[in-house]
Order: structure tokens, then sequence, then C-alpha cells
């Protein structure tokens, strides 16, 4: 064991056992996991030319580049995120936050767990009050 493998071992040690440590779901977990992982369709769909705003439901984060690809196309999107776990639907939002902002596009909330964003081609007047209390 020379100076480097000590030193290493010191600052980050590794226990063989904790690398071989598998996470073991029951049946019923796996099947609830893999309903919200599991991408709705594969490839992208086929959209009109003329169409300027699509809708999403996505089912797992993956799909999410596909709004981007919308949006790339001068499309603004509607997106659902009420069939994703709330850890992916944050991830969703950050990538989606991503690629508004380097679109110049703006994103904005729309309702619970529903997300609007819009390339710069498309401008959104008028605002959507999601406070209960306002009157």
């Amino acid at each position: 064991m020379g100076l480097k493998d000590k030193l290493m071992g010191f600052i980050a040690p590794v226990d063989d056992e904790d690398m071989e440590e598998e996470l073991e779901f029951t049946e019923e977990e796996a099947r609830t996991i893999s309903q919200y992982e599991q991408p709705k369709a594969k490839g992208v769909t086929k959209v009109s030319s003329d169409t300027k705003m699509v809708l999403f439901e996505p089912r797992s984060f993956e799909e999410a580049e596909e709004v981007g690809r919308h949006l790339k196309e001068r499309r603004a999107a509607v997106v659902n995120l009420h069939r994703l776990q709330r850890e992916y639907a944050q991830r969703t939002i950050d990538f989606l936050t991503g690629v508004v902002f380097a679109l110049d596009g703006t994103i904005q909330k729309i309702g619970h767990n529903v997300i609007l964003c819009t390339p710069r081609t498309i401008g959104v007047h008028g605002e959507i009050s999601l406070d209960q209390d306002e009157n």
C-alpha cells in the first residue's frame, strides 16, 4: 500500500460491503416506480408545422427532452406534471427552466403542477393568480 493509497483511504474511505449493497423493492413498489418512470411513447410525436402550442403530460423525466425540442421549434408548451413523482417533477422544471433561459423564453406556473413554457417568439399576455385568498 503506497502513500497515495493511504492518503485516499484517509480522505475517502471505501467499504467494500457498501459497494455491493443493492436496493430491494417489493413487487408492488417496483410496479409503482416503473409506472412513473416509463415514457408514454417512444420517439418524437409528429406535429403539424402550423401548430403554435403543444400539451404534455410526461410520465418520466426523459420526456422533458421532447418538450425542449418543441420549444426549439418555436412552439409553446403546457406541461402538466401531476403524473410525475415530486422529485422527477422538480428535475423536469429545472431542465425546462434551463431550456427556456437558453432560448430567451419564459416559464410560468399556471396551475397546481402545470407550467407554461414559451419561446421568445410567442408572447403571453395576462396573469393567472394562484392565491386562493385573493378576490
